[in-house]
């Protein structure tokens, strides 16, 4: 190895040793998941504006997962900031990975979500630049005096929803 080869290898090595890993730290924890829609579901409440979560920027987008609305009074997806093909779309209708209803009930879980802990559901979800589904569990919490519920999720395979209904409860 001449010393220019022996100096590119040094920088290539450099290079890769500072580049950021895709791992745990790009995860969204359950924990930052309840913080997140708490928070959103506080600000829509007082703004009932939910075109802020349209956007793929800003603070309702992190790590792996971003809020995301549904109107309850109209039964449709109300904001989503990844997939503008859902929006208006009637819960229903809105389909997971396996073609299984994410809504299955749309009334019984806008029920459960308006609760003062709010609810968990689980489905498959296709991930940005994936295209095979994941498994993904989502919290909802409805936005006080409005008809919006609230949501953001974590992929996940081993959680139940069990285990996150006791840590939404504790907080």
């Amino acid at each position: 190895m001449n010393r220019h080869s022996f100096v590119l290898f040094g920088l290539m090595l450099v290079a890769v040793s500072s580049a950021p890993l895709r791992g745990a730290d790009d995860r969204a924890t359950p924990q930052e998941v309840i913080t997140k829609v708490r928070q959103a579901a506080s600000e829509l409440s007082k703004t009932h504006n939910v075109i802020q979560f349209n956007s793929r920027s800003g603070p309702w987008v992190w790590k792996d997962t971003y809020i995301f609305v549904v109107d309850c009074d109209k039964m449709v997806n109300a904001a989503h900031p990844v997939r503008a093909d859902i929006r208006g779309v009637p819960m229903a209708a809105i389909k997971d990975a396996k073609g299984n209803a994410v809504y299955p009930d749309p009334a019984a879980f806008c029920e459960a979500a308006r609760k003062p802990a709010g609810t968990w559901t689980e489905y498959w979800w296709v991930k940005a630049d994936e295209t095979q589904g994941s498994r993904k569990i989502s919290y909802h919490l409805g936005a006080e005096g409005t008809p919006y519920v609230v949501a953001a999720g974590i992929y996940d395979d081993k959680l139940t929803i069990a285990q996150l209904s006791k840590l939404s409860a504790k907080r």
